[in-house]
């Protein structure tokens, strides 16, 4: 008998290999009646390749990881050691920069172990602070870049009375409420996502725990899960972009109204910046998590995501630096004083 336990095992976790973890919901039902002790674990399987081809990742990864932080950090310090750089709108970007760097924080330090295969896995406890983290931050986020085209609005609409509009009060009540708001927001859909029941398959097709991967192991009905995801994406990925939206036609056609081509220029130069990152953060987090279904490939919801957490905040201080004049004198002199 206990032979063939053991071939059973191995038969199941030949089939486990052979397809992809979307299809595992059948497996997960039948095992379940022989086996229902709950998985407290999970392991992270990361990316596929060889072992020169995931040291050289770890090597990239660590590599945006220090100049994510060291870049984000920087722009924090220059606001805060700069006068000039005291209003709305750096007070914004250093709270998208703080937010960065907690952002990518959460995601690659566990990721460099997974593909090192020193840490590959990760209790469930931990799996869905992760994900509670991860989306967090991802929401609060979007409320951020939303408030700040909402701040370059009324600098280009209303200049004159920009200062009154826009106070250190009004901004300290729109950066907390951002804060606020995206982590609120998440709290029940990760209330609900560690009340599903995993008894089957506990390997995960990725480096980080992600609301999809969770769903395609679940043994439990998911459609809960499914539809709080897709209602609370509309309400903080496709609002908070309504309202970036909208506030960028205002300033665009205001812009446009201007009759010298240097006045339009300068105005346009101050949410250039803003514009490329809003482009940037929204297509992809789009793409993740404003869907009906989880149905999605996993393996392109992995390359998505790297994107999403690692990428999108080491090209963040970059974008800010390069494309605006403030910092970029700001720098100069922070360079000439050493």
């Amino acid at each position: 008998m206990a032979s063939s336990g053991g071939e059973m095992m191995l038969h199941e976790e030949s089939l486990f290999r052979s397809f992809p973890l979307a299809e595992l919901m059948d497996l997960c039902t039948w095992r379940d009646m022989e086996n229902t002790t709950t998985v407290q674990e999970f392991i992270l399987l990361g990316f596929p390749g060889t072992w020169h081809f995931r040291v050289s990742l770890v090597v990239l990864f660590a590599l945006m990881y220090s100049l994510t932080v060291t870049g984000n950090a920087s722009i924090i310090a220059l606001v805060w050691a700069n006068r000039n750089l005291h209003t709305p709108m750096y007070f914004f970007l250093c709270n998208l920069s703080f937010l960065e760097i907690w952002y990518i924080t959460s995601v690659v330090p566990k990721a460099m172990g997974v593909m090192l295969g020193t840490s590959q896995t990760i209790s469930f406890r931990v799996c869905i602070l992760q994900l509670f983290f991860l989306l967090s931050l991802g929401s609060t986020e979007c409320f951020l870049l939303a408030v700040m085209a909402y701040d370059r609005y009324l600098a280009i609409c209303y200049p004159l009375r920009y200062n009154s509009l826009m106070n250190n009060a009004f901004s300290a009540q729109l950066a907390l409420s951002s804060w606020l708001g995206g982590f609120l927001a998440i709290s029940l859909l990760a209330f609900l996502t560690s009340r599903l029941t995993f008894s089957g398959p506990k390997v995960i097709n990725h480096f980080l725990c992600d609301i999809d991967s969770c769903l395609a192991l679940s043994c439990t009905d998911t459609r809960p899960v499914e539809l709080a995801t897709f209602l609370i994406s509309i309400i903080v990925v496709v609002v908070s972009c309504v309202v970036t939206l909208v506030s960028y036609m205002y300033i665009i056609s205001t812009i446009l109204r201007i009759q010298s081509a240097q006045g339009r220029k300068k105005a346009f130069s101050t949410c250039s910046a803003h514009l490329t990152v809003v482009t940037i953060w929204y297509s992809s987090t789009i793409f993740l998590y404003v869907k009906p279904s989880a149905q999605n490939s996993l393996d392109l919801n992995k390359l998505v995501n790297t994107f999403n957490t690692v990428v999108t905040p080491l090209l963040n201080p970059f974008i800010y630096t390069l494309r605006n004049k403030e910092v970029i004198q700001a720098l100069e002199k922070a360079f000439q004083k050493k």
